[in-house]
Parts: structure tokens; C-alpha cells; sequence
């Protein structure tokens, strides 16, 4: 599958609705979602991974903010994949991962995963061709062994234009709120536009399964990245079917016979 990653790609199609309308299906969207995982977490034997990977300023924060406002806190977990610690590299760079994977029950999001050791590793030249270039055989297998142990995983690139992030960037110089979040590595990064653009073509075409495919969002346009993300994730829940465990008719009886 080849993924072009222009910046034109970066906008909504014409296909998507007004403002008006997409605010109210991204609600309807958002309550579904509360409901299905409520559901997921009652059954207790499925579990779903989102990944969401993105360049700097794609919104990965905004969108697990906005997708998952209506999901039960205690039936979701996050984990944000910074620079890995001494302990992380003393080990293989699945094991920080494997640890995070959500147990049965649960909807995990990663803001950054895995990936980053197929792109910025490369990018960086942190280790040789030939050792990231096999990883990404040995991260589709990863991922269909949690796949055929129960976890469903999900795979988002919020694709941002280069127009589009120098805009976010300074933006972020004016926001007493969020300058903050602006380091000169950010620069650097920019810099490395193009050298980007390739890791993520080679990630995404090579690691687009069908067990756990990607999903290039558009994401120069926030309402549109976070209802096209909550579109997949519903339309996949709905799949699953998660089911609230019936109750012991046993139980029942005895509960209302002591009632």
C-alpha cells in the first residue's frame, strides 16, 4: 500500500460535512464511543490499542483530549513514549511497549509508540540500516500476537502540512498557555521535513496489516482529525460487539429472596 503523504492530503476531503453537522456527529460519536467501551470493559476479554504518531504540533494531545472525553477514565489508559530511560535501552526496544499494552477490558492509547524506533531512530541515525530496517518485520509480528491474544490495534498518522505546523509552531510563541511546549528541538525537526517524509512512507506502507492497519487522518483541520479518528474507533468497536456479561440467574433468585 503506498501512502503518499503530500500536503494536500494534509486538508479534508469534500466529502466532509459542514461544521454544523460534523459538531453534532462527532457528539453522537463521542457518547457511542462512552457506551461501547463501558461495555468493553464490563466483558473483560478484548482490549484496544490506539496509536496515534504524528510530527510535532499534529494535535496526538488534542485528539486523545477531545476523542475520549466521554470514555470512563478508570477504562482507559495512556501512556506518552518520550526518550527512552537507561533501564528502557538496556533492554530490546519492545519490552518499555509489551508493558504497556492494555490488559483485557481496557482501550490503551499511545501518544507516540513503538514506531518512533523505525523514524526517529532513523532519521537520527541512532543505530545502522540494517537494524532498524528489520524491525519493521519483527513489529508486525508484535502486533499480531496481540492481536491473536485479544488486543485490537488501531494505527493513526495525524498528517499535518509543513504550512500548516509553521503556523501551530509560532502560534505556540503567542499562547502564554502553551509557549511552554515550544523547544528549539522543534527547529531541528523541521529541518528534517523530508527525511521524515520517507520514514513515515516506509512505516506505514510496511506496517499496514491487516491486523492492525494505519489510518492517515488529515490533520490540518482539528474538528475534522478528531471526528475522522472517532469514526474508526467506533465503527471498529462496533465490530467487536462487546456484550455486559449476563448475570447468574442463581444470584438473582438469591438476592431476591434475601430482598
Amino acid at each position: 500500500m503506498a501512502f503518499q503523504l503530500r500536503d494536500r492530503d494534509a486538508r479534508p476531503s469534500r466529502s466532509i460535512p459542514g461544521d454544523d453537522v460534523l459538531d453534532y456527529r462527532s457528539g453522537a460519536l463521542r457518547e457511542r464511543l462512552g457506551a461501547l467501551q463501558g461495555a468493553l470493559r464490563a466483558e473483560g476479554k478484548r482490549a484496544l490499542l490506539v496509536v496515534l504518531q504524528g510530527r510535532d504540533t499534529s494535535g496526538k494531545d488534542g485528539t486523545i483530549k477531545n476523542v475520549f472525553e466521554s470514555v470512563d477514565p478508570q477504562g482507559c489508559a495512556v501512556t506518552n513514549f518520550g526518550r527512552p530511560s537507561d533501564l528502557e535501552l538496556s533492554h530490546d526496544y519492545l519490552w518499555r511497549v509489551h508493558q504497556a499494552i492494555p490488559p483485557l477490558g481496557l482501550i490503551g492509547i499511545f501518544n507516540r509508540s513503538h514506531y518512533e524506533d523505525v523514524l526517529a531512530v532513523r532519521v537520527h541515525e541512532l543505530v545502522p540500516r540494517k537494524e532498524w530496517s528489520r524491525r519493521f518485520r519483527q513489529i508486525n509480528d508484535f502486533e499480531r500476537m496481540l492481536s491473536e491474544n485479544g488486543v485490537t490495534t488501531l494505527k493513526f498518522f495525524l498528517h499535518i502540512s509543513r504550512q500548516e505546523q509553521k503556523e501551530r509552531l509560532l502560534a505556540r510563541l503567542d499562547d502564554p498557555n502553551k509557549n511552554w511546549k515550544f523547544s528549539e528541538a522543534d527547529l531541528g525537526e523541521r529541518k528534517l521535513w523530508g527525511q521524515y517524509t520517507r520514514a513515515y512512507r516506509d512505516a506505514l506502507a510496511r506496517c499496514s496489516t491487516r491486523w492492525a492497519p494505519w489510518y492517515v487522518i488529515p490533520a490540518d483541520k482539528k474538528p475534522v482529525r478528531d471526528y475522522l479518528v472517532a469514526r474508526v474507533i467506533v465503527q471498529t468497536l462496533r465490530r467487536m460487539a462487546p456484550k455486559y456479561p449476563a448475570a447468574d440467574p442463581a444470584l438473582i433468585a438469591r438476592a431476591r429472596s434475601f430482598a
